[in-house]
């Protein structure tokens, strides 16, 4: 698994635990051993320009998401398709504002939007409450899976 982190925010994060998460995450998933994953930080101008420019909404957002090959989990039997994921890009500084009104430290706040983000480049979507509940379920699965692994 190639998960390629590049911290362009300028804001020191944990990003040995960030791409140790990634790659929980995408073992979890059954996602390709091959498959390659990158994951952006960025400031608050650069995600507010990518909000713009790709959701046509202003103003900084906590994570994006950007498939490349539309990977998805296989089913149990099948074998993992191999390539590209895409890009989950995250703003450490919106990240840190909002971790409090979420009960979260800053650090947490990012592990739950990197694996957000990664559900969003495999298909997961929270348009519908069927879908928000099936995706924010595996959501609080994975993270509570990596929690037992990373304190164990």
């Amino acid at each position: 698994m190639t998960v390629e982190l590049n911290n362009e925010s300028g804001i020191e994060v944990d990003e040995t635990g960030l791409s140790r998460l990634a790659t929980f995450v995408l073992d979890e998933l059954r996602i390709h051993p091959m498959a390659e994953l990158s994951v952006l930080l960025v400031d608050p101008e650069t995600m507010s320009a990518y909000h713009e420019k790709y959701l046509g909404e202003p103003g900084p957002t906590d994570v994006l998401s950007f498939p490349m090959d539309e990977l998805r989990p296989p089913d149990d039997d099948d074998e993992p398709p191999v390539g590209m994921l895409g890009d989950v890009v995250l703003c450490p500084t919106i990240t840190a504002a909002q971790a409090a009104e979420h009960g979260r430290s800053a650090d947490a706040e990012a592990e739950y939007l990197l694996v957000h983000g990664i559900l969003h480049l495999v298909g997961f979507d929270h348009g519908s409450d069927e879908e928000k509940a099936e995706m924010f379920g595996l959501k609080d699965r994975l993270l509570a899976a990596w929690a037992g692994r990373r304190d164990g």
